[in-house]
């Protein structure tokens, strides 16, 4: 979700704003959040009208929890009508903490008519719960044209409907809501809500199951919550940001989280999507320390050092995150997920064995015989640690528990076919697959090389040429392509695709390609 930028009045800083203006423009470009934050507030303090000064002082106060900073900032992008319309979020939050309720609702309704339109009716719905002023129900876009405005709006109805206490209309709602899967923060958030009316029996019953973050969550429950304003839209911010997170850093997760925390600073769930987005964007010191305030005791203490965990990996200490994914994996509680992570951890590092020891554990751990994923992730670390006869029935094991799944198709079809192993079968599973996934290039590829390894080269080389086309940076097609070309007698492209392999082959592939190119395949 993106936000068209506001078009600004004042000109650029100039002078000694501009000087720090600048320090804080490379210090934000270096990754120093909080060098850049003090240099922007420097630079908003010597020029206070400044609309281009405060966009950037808005959004790195806001990412470094300066929200002093962010509030100023944002005073001056709403005096002269340029502020973001994410904005609002921070000052609907310091609204509700004021219990300013008419200028709450004011701008709920802004909020309502920009891009986060579907957001602004459930804000309104929880104001009028906590005031009584109006039907919240009446509030909410049930009917609304925007699937993603009805489905948040389904989420707050059902809440809503705990809250006063109509279990005969919040029964049958959270029931739709949770057959349709993935929907645990709900759980949580109506668990919290009968906790706190009493109702200790259906908050349990909602919590009920093998999930681990549910059973924490059981286990920590306490004495609920009370149903208002800050409750709800804590939880519509915190709900929003987990839908919204992934790979890529985005400010509005960071926002979205922070708010959050302004409205119930213990919200733990809001923290870690906060830590997890600063870490995304560069923020790895900040973001290991908020999770370091999540207490041991917390129902998302598992969660947090899951990514404390991740963090370190993502800032290149690897090594301290394998020991205490290991340290995690080992511990008497631990589930089928940490040894998982440990797998992955151990994958990422080349220490192959080691990875197919971890995934054992997990599928020991999640009832002997594990998922499809468990046993590709088990048979595929086999593999790769030169154990292939040991691989085999965990990768025919993924593809009888999963045989519509391209990628498990794809790997046990190309590992026969690398291995000249079963050719006829591996020839199955890769033209399924490639049925299933047509555009992937890696299965184009797999497809392709086992039709050169069953003699079929006038056959592969549109395939593999098709997946050089897709993915021109692949050292593996690429070196298959060239194979097939000498095949065919087409000596000089064969060399033109190897030398295109050996753009970004490293190690024992750089060698090889090297032999080729100097010798054809003669070199083999």
């Amino acid at each position: 979700m993106s936000f068209a930028a506001p078009a600004f009045a004042s000109d650029p800083p100039r002078g000694s704003d501009l000087a720090a203006y600048v320090r804080a423009r490379a210090a934000d470009a270096d990754g120093a959040a909080d060098v850049a934050a003090r240099g922007y507030a420097v630079a908003l303090a010597a020029d206070p009208g400044n609309e281009v000064i405060a966009i950037r002082a808005f959004r790195e106060g806001v990412s470094v929890g300066d929200m002093a900073l962010a509030r100023r900032a944002l005073a001056v992008l709403e005096a002269s009508k340029v502020a973001p319309a994410d904005a609002a979020l921070l000052r609907f939050a310091d609204q509700v903490a004021a219990r300013d309720w008419a200028g709450a609702r004011v701008t709920a309704t802004r909020v309502g008519q920009g891009p986060l339109s579907f957001v602004g009716p459930v804000l309104r719905a929880w104001i009028a719960l906590e005031t009584g002023a109006a039907d919240p129900l009446a509030e909410l876009g049930a009917d609304a044209d925007n699937a993603i405005e009805r489905r948040y709006s389904a989420e707050a109805k059902a809440l809503i409907l705990v809250a006063l206490r109509r279990d005969d209309e919040a029964n049958p709602a959270l029931r739709a809501l949770l057959a349709e899967g993935g929907a645990l923060d709900i759980r949580i958030a109506a668990a919290r809500l009968y906790a706190g009316r009493g109702d200790m029996r259906t908050a349990r019953a909602l919590l009920a199951g093998e999930d681990p973050a549910a059973r924490a969550q059981l286990a920590a429950l306490g004495r609920g919550v009370k149903p208002g304003a800050a409750f709800g839209a804590s939880t519509l911010f915190t709900r929003l940001a987990a839908d919204l997170s992934g790979d890529e850093p985005s400010p509005l997760v960071i926002l979205l989280t922070r708010t959050a925390l302004l409205l119930e600073p213990l919200n733990d769930r809001a923290r870690l999507l906060l830590a997890d987005a600063l870490s995304r964007d560069g923020s790895a010191r900040r973001a290991l320390a908020l999770i370091q305030e999540v207490k041991p005791k917390s129902a998302w203490a598992n969660g947090a050092e899951a990514l404390r965990i991740a963090v370190l990996d993502r800032m290149g200490e690897r090594d301290v995150a394998i020991s205490l994914a290991a340290k995690r994996s080992a511990a008497k509680d631990a589930d089928a997920n940490e040894a998982r992570t440990l797998g992955d951890l151990l994958i990422a590092s080349n220490r192959f064995a080691e990875a197919a020891d971890a995934y054992a554990a997990a599928m020991t751990r999640a009832g002997g015989t594990g998922d499809w994923v468990l046993n590709l992730q088990r048979g595929g670390a086999l593999e790769q640690a030169g154990r292939f006869d040991e691989a085999l029935p965990y990768l025919r094991r993924a593809v009888e528990l999963a045989p519509d799944e391209p990628v498990a198709l794809n790997y046990l079809g190309y590992a026969l076919a690398e291995r000249g192993r079963d050719l006829p079968e591996a020839q199955a599973l890769l033209e399924k697959a490639r049925r299933l996934k047509p555009d992937d290039a890696s299965i184009t590829d797999s497809l392709g090389w086992a039709y050169v390894r069953r003699g079929q080269v006038p056959k592969a080389l549109p395939l593999l040429e098709q997946a050089a086309a897709a993915d021109p940076g692949n050292v593996e097609i690429n070196e298959h392509l060239g194979d097939a070309y000498w095949a065919s007698g087409r000596r000089y492209e064969a060399r033109y695709a190897w030398r295109a392999a050996s753009v970004h082959a490293e190690g024992a592939d750089r060698t090889r390609l090297a032999a080729k190119l100097e010798r054809g395949l003669s070199a083999e």
